[in-house]
């Protein structure tokens, strides 16, 4: 069977959550699976960063890069030709892109609908974008697999498909994700947070990030506990985003908050390795990567008591009421003050992340593209 797979997603050295599903999953399939033919679709360049087994083709369209315009190119204008010209039997979207009027059977993997819940959170081109196509290339999906159980009823709620056509297959976590050895922890903190404890945040600076109201809690755990503790923040820088701007020269211990922007995977590990406790106080996500990371390292979590965030961390996370300050707030001093319950978390959250891994995940989405073959 010839089976293409949009993997637009799939860049080199830039990967956030969709990227590394993308990567993780697809490699293991093409590779498990050499009675197989694929055509892998890229949007911004083949990656050179994988060893493509025989069973493999590469083709890249469209403009190389994320917006709206570049999307209609490469999906309702190019999608359905490359697949015609290819005879391709079966289309698999990473990122749930696709065209409406495509005649083959097709699995899209749905991550979230943030932009249906949130819809001010995106500009209006991309807002409109996903408002207008999506519904349309959900209703003409043969399945759907999704990354939690609540994007899963969110999918059924407000796009009225099946439930029993939608699959979950949960997120994993990257292997090099382990703990460190307490040597490396201090050369770490002697580099990041002048020999000091810290607490971290990782992600994109987005809005559902709720990154304000985590830098606010900081400021009020640091005034009650009068702590040298730091806070790193990894991710992209905030320059332009003045509402952000002033609620950091608003803080009090600014001082203490350390941004490092984009960092390698390597370093990143490291860095979620060595602290003493993850912030991830997010408004919404369809499943939340980072929890499990942190659960790997031996790091403890804290995250939201919202969406799917409950459902991934289980009883293995301080869950905290993302719009409130003063939740985030107890949260970073519990985990600080009381190291006996910290101790306790971290070896709760290492058990659970056990049940999230990679092979796991591109065992069940291969799954649903046999259910799909099958149909």
């Amino acid at each position: 069977m010839k089976i293409a797979i949009n993997v637009q997603t799939w860049v080199k050295d830039n990967r956030e959550g969709l990227g590394w599903f993308t990567y993780e999953t697809i490699s293991r399939i093409i590779k498990n699976h050499p009675e197989h033919q694929f055509l892998l679709i890229f949007g911004k360049g083949i990656c050179d960063d994988f060893s493509f087994p025989e069973n493999t083709s590469q083709i890249n369209i469209g403009p190389p890069f994320f917006r709206p315009i570049a999307w209609f190119i490469k999906f309702q204008l190019l999608l359905n030709w490359v697949l015609r010209k290819n005879k391709i039997d079966l289309y698999v979207s990473t990122d749930g892109f696709s065209n409406p009027k495509i005649k083959i059977k097709n699995l899209l993997v749905v991550h979230d609908l943030n932009f249906v819940n949130n819809k001010h959170w995106l500009s209006k081109n991309f807002s409109f974008y996903y408002r207008k196509f999506f519904p349309l290339w959900v209703k003409n999906a043969t399945r759907i697999a999704t990354v939690s159980e609540f994007s899963k009823l969110d999918i059924n709620k407000h796009y009225g498909f099946e439930s029993d056509k939608i699959d979950v297959v949960f997120n994993g976590s990257n292997e090099q994700y382990v703990p460190i050895q307490e040597n490396e922890k201090i050369t770490i903190k002697a580099k990041y947070s002048a020999g000091e404890d810290f607490f971290i945040f990782i992600s994109s600076i987005h809005p559902r990030k709720n990154l304000p109201n985590q830098l606010k809690a900081f400021d009020a755990f640091k005034a009650k506990s009068h702590s040298k503790i730091k806070f790193i923040i990894i991710g992209g820088l905030f320059n332009n985003n003045k509402s952000l701007n002033q609620i950091y020269n608003d803080m009090r211990y600014k001082d203490d908050v350390i941004f490092t922007g984009h960092l390698q995977a390597v370093e990143l590990h490291k860095l979620l390795a060595t602290s003493i406790a993850l912030v991830y106080a997010s408004l919404f996500e369809g499943f939340g990567i980072p929890i499990i990371e942190a659960m790997n390292c031996k790091t403890a979590v804290i995250t939201s008591n919202v969406t799917s965030m409950p459902e991934i961390a289980g009883d293995a996370a301080v869950l905290v009421d993302p719009y409130s300050v003063h939740s985030i707030a107890d949260a970073m001093n519990i985990i600080y003050s009381d190291k006996e319950f910290r101790e306790q978390l971290i070896e709760e959250g290492w058990n659970r992340a056990k049940r999230f891994s990679w092979n796991n995940t591109a065992e069940a989405l291969w799954d649903s593209i046999i259910k799909v073959i099958n149909e």
